[in-house]
């Protein structure tokens, strides 16, 4: 049967035709839907893990217990994942073990830009990437078959628009796949170093095979057309090329980015006169044709930031490119903002307000750096406000730390905040830090975590609560607020930033896009109005100044009351 998926659907049916038992991952954009389509089929155990460690953990455990396991992640989770995953490389596996990175060339949802193939060299870890949805359901049914044969884990690497792009998939009945035995194996598990410095050995051996392989396999292949120019490329980039220069050049496929081939290379090189490598961002594969002592035109006519397109590898290559589109008149800048309605925005105006330095974190609330709120001056990855904020503190002093907050979200807290939060607490800091508990993984699409006492199935679960949590781990001071009941959370912050001891804040308001949480109406402005413009403070989506006056759109509005809250003179109400 012939179906239309997106890539990561496609990963999905792949994994599940392989018979893959153990699904365990954390959601970042763009493999999240890789593993939230894993739940279709019944018979697949897929979970939401805290992070990416304790995922690629539990997928390296089911497989040395005798399941095929796959762990999923964008490409910073992959360095969350890291410490486990150089370590498996050397243990091997028992059933086949994939570990699937989407990386985000063009910092779509992302704070960089990483290529993830490095990880796969210095891992030494076998690498597969496919170039549409159905290269990404048969490459990663295969990558579980070459995870048995050549023992080793193995990555399958995304991009954003080969997970979100869709093409035609051929879907068949799965494989029939049994447990593996398990047998107590020490010297290939345990890796003290007496048991390491073996499995390196082991290690190397493998990747000469797999060189070998390379050399030989399908999954790089050669399109012969014209003599005169010759591409190699992977992923994306394949199909952009091919779409550009059609049978104006040859190409060199590589489908098998680590380790990549070199006989395979260099004769394809002497097929053609001139030689291009198109990949996007890093140059790995023009380093290694360097290394072969081959001239190529790689990084010199292409860009090491962002995504490429048809026209750039036109205009690259040919040097002919269609114009520019260009439009009659300018179109408005939409950058990214808070929904209406979105908790965040209540806390993020009292920071402001209050001109305290706020820490910030990975997840919806980083828009409370953008403009008119502009109240977060750090953003560094997952967890980094709580262990940030304590370095500045210690850095400069008890005074400056009496202006100084963290906020993270309720999942990124339980992802990596709690160790920061113990730090604090630890190493006698006074930190006050805000968790924003939205009720939800907000940023990637609405994932439970262990906040929302519900699995990744929709069960009902332990409900992790953050205030014994934060208690637990010494916080003597934690206190619960709603971020829209301006004046109290205003005076909760003021109260906690002002003690000598480390605070927690909850600001506990759900998701407004939760499909329990149900605002009516909308809001108006009245004739009270003295036009202080303090609502447009707030930067709401819904509000906007018409002729020199505060307007509210009620096409926009759902009618969440924040700025009857915010506006000093009760001339917003709400109707209906």
């Amino acid at each position: 049967m012939k179906k239309l998926l997106l890539g990561n659907a496609a990963v999905a049916a792949g994994a599940y035709e392989a018979g893959v038992k153990v699904v365990s991952s954390y959601p970042g954009t763009p493999s999240t839907e890789i593993t939230e389509n894993m739940v279709k089929y019944e018979n697949v155990y897929c979970e939401w893990a805290p992070n990416e460690k304790v995922a690629a953990e539990t997928a390296i455990g089911a497989s040395i217990a005798g399941g095929r396991a796959m762990s999923c992640c964008k490409h910073v989770g992959l360095n969350v994942m890291a410490d486990p995953v150089f370590t498996v490389a050397y243990t091997g596996v028992n059933a086949g073990l994939v570990f699937c990175v989407a990386d985000d060339p063009g910092m779509h949802s992302s704070q960089n830009e990483q290529d993830s193939r490095h990880y796969a060299k210095a891992s030494k870890i076998m690498m597969l990437e496919p170039s549409d949805s159905s290269e990404c359901k048969e490459f990663t049914k295969r990558a579980f078959s070459l995870s048995e044969q050549f023992d080793t884990p193995v990555f399958i690497r995304l991009s954003t628009r080969v997970s979100h792009s869709q093409s035609l998939v051929d879907l068949q009945e799965p494989d029939k796949v049994d447990l593996k035995e398990y047998e107590k194996n020490p010297a290939k598990y345990v890796m003290m170093p007496a048991n390491a410095i073996k499995r390196h050995t082991v290690v190397e051996e493998r990747i000469k095979k797999l060189r070998d392989f390379a050399e030989t396999t399908d999954l790089n292949r050669v399109e012969m057309n014209s003599g005169e120019i010759g591409v190699i490329t992977s992923g994306i980039t394949y199909m952009y090329a091919k779409e550009a220069l059609g049978d104006k050049a040859s190409y060199l496929k590589i489908g098998m980015p680590y380790p990549l081939p070199e006989k395979l290379i260099k004769d394809f090189a002497e097929k053609v006169k001139k030689l291009y490598v198109i990949e996007e961002l890093d140059p790995v594969l023009e380093e290694h044709c360097k290394a072969l002592g081959l001239e190529v035109i790689g990084k010199d006519a292409f860009t090491l930031l962002g995504e490429y397109s048809v026209n750039m590898i036109k205009k690259a290559v040919l040097g002919i490119g269609e114009p520019e589109t260009a439009h009659p008149e300018n179109v408005p800048v939409r950058p990214p903002v808070m929904c209406a309605g979105c908790p965040h925005r209540g806390t993020f105006y009292v920071l402001k307000k209050l001109g305290l330095t706020v820490s910030g974190d990975i997840g919806c609330y980083t828009l409370g750096a953008a403009a008119p709120l502009s109240a977060m001056d750090t953003t560094i990855c997952m967890g980094a406000s709580v262990s940030a904020a304590h370095g500045m503190a210690k850095a400069r002093g008890a005074e400056f730390n009496r202006h100084l907050v963290s906020v993270i979200g309720d999942s990124t807290f339980i992802h990596s905040g709690i160790t920061g939060l113990i730090d604090i607490v630890y190493n006698k800091g006074a930190n006050t830090v805000i968790i924003l508990d939205n009720s939800i993984t907000g940023m990637t699409g609405h994932q439970d975590n262990p906040t929302t006492g519900k699995t990744i199935r929709g069960e009902a679960t332990k409900q992790i609560d953050l205030e014994l949590l934060c208690k637990a781990v010494g916080v003597d001071s934690v206190r619960i607020a709603d971020p829209f009941d301006v004046k109290n959370f205003e005076k909760v912050v003021k109260e906690e930033v002002a003690k000598d001891e480390p605070s927690v804040i909850i600001a506990q308001r759900p998701c407004a896009l939760l499909k329990k949480v149900k605002y009516t109406g909308h809001c108006v402005i009245t004739d009270k109005c003295r036009s202080c413009r303090q609502c447009l403070k707030a930067g709401c989506p819904a509000i906007s100044a018409k002729d020199g006056k505060p307007f509210i759109d009620v096409t926009q509005c759902n009618g969440c009351e924040l700025c009857t809250h915010i506006c000093p003179f009760d001339a917003i109400v709400k109707e209906g």
